[in-house]
């Protein structure tokens, strides 16, 4: 799916939108990819020789990936957008180094009104780097 879909999708932008492609994409879940290259700021402090994407932008992506996925949600509704209001047993399990693609997906588990509950898997060559629980609301746009 087009880079335009994901842009329309949510309100993330460059140097912090964190998803570069969709896979797959139902009313339910949702595959994305994201591919450090190496070359952002925060690779210059974390660690000097030995790069590795931040634990917290891995959870940041693929919250990223659940809030395109809840875009099909909040249709119809311009002036709402998800907001991350809770993470729940985070698990980091791999080291992520740049260049390697993430592929994130994420399942909407449970809707209660503007409540949504998911669940994302980030993984990489098929090993688990990082898998959470998370909840999101439908907050007005300013």
């Amino acid at each position: 799916m087009s880079r335009q879909q994901i842009l329309d999708a949510i309100p993330h932008r460059d140097p912090f939108l964190l998803v570069d492609e969709i896979l797959e994409w139902t009313d339910d879940r949702i595959v994305c990819i994201k591919t450090f290259s190496g070359r952002e700021d925060f690779f210059a402090g974390h660690y000097p020789g030995f790069p590795l994407v931040p634990g917290v932008l891995l959870c940041e992506a693929a919250m990223q990936c659940g809030a395109v996925l809840l875009s099909r949600h909040l249709a119809g509704a311009e002036n709402k957008v998800p907001v991350a209001t809770r993470m729940n047993d985070v698990r980091f399990k791999r080291m992520v180094r740049p260049g390697e693609a993430l592929r994130m997906e994420v399942t909407l588990t449970e809707r209660l009104a503007d409540a949504f509950f998911l669940t994302a898997r980030v993984t990489v060559d098929g090993k688990v780097a990082v898998r959470f629980q998370f909840a999101c609301t439908a907050a007005e746009r300013p």
